[in-house]
């Protein structure tokens, strides 16, 4: 069945074609809302509530743009509304200088694996407005709005996960050079 035709049966309330979206989509969003999720039992909630959210909202899809960025919205969306619930009352709104910093990064070196850990590391503030500038290419006006924080908070907070980030990559590469 085409992808026209298997949307076109979910805004029907399809089990059969939910279940065949469910099943084309869930390892990449899943690995999604691992980005966005501090662990892997709210990344599942995470995951679970989007496609709750996709199916109730997918009459809404129109076959204009491509489909998987349209649920890839609906599941960032929901990881952020799981963010914002847990810090409402902590979120930090404090605004200092941007400085640029320079992350470089020796890819042969460092895993994917790793690097993704590093960033899970991060506190949850600067791990999403990371993840959303750097990972999903969201401009830092669209962060402010989506975190209910300031342009300038946005833009503080991507550069202390970058420093955060590469302090822990060059004290891994250290520890690789004392090894040998």
């Amino acid at each position: 069945m085409s992808l026209k035709k298997l949307i076109n049966s979910c805004k029907q309330k399809d089990i059969k074609a939910q279940s065949q979206i469910y099943q084309l989509y869930a390892g990449k969003l899943f690995g999604l809302c691992l980005k966005y999720s501090k662990n892997y039992e709210e990344a599942q909630d995470n995951l679970h509530n989007g496609f709750i959210t996709i199916f109730e909202k997918i009459e809404q899809y129109e076959h204009k743009g491509s489909f998987e960025g349209w649920i890839k919205r609906i599941i960032i969306n929901t990881s952020l509304q799981t963010y914002r619930k847990k810090n409402v009352l902590s979120l930090v709104n404090e605004e200092i200088p941007e400085e640029e910093v320079e992350v470089e990064i020796d890819e042969e070196d460092i895993q994917l694996d790793f690097l993704l850990n590093l960033i899970r590391e991060l506190p949850e503030r600067y791990q999403m407005v990371f993840n959303l500038y750097v990972l999903d290419g969201y401009p830092h006006k669209e962060i402010a709005k989506m975190l209910n924080i300031s342009e300038g908070t946005s833009k503080s907070n991507l550069s202390r996960a970058r420093v955060i980030l590469r302090d822990k990559i060059e004290a891994n590469q250290l520890m690789k050079n004392e090894a040998l």
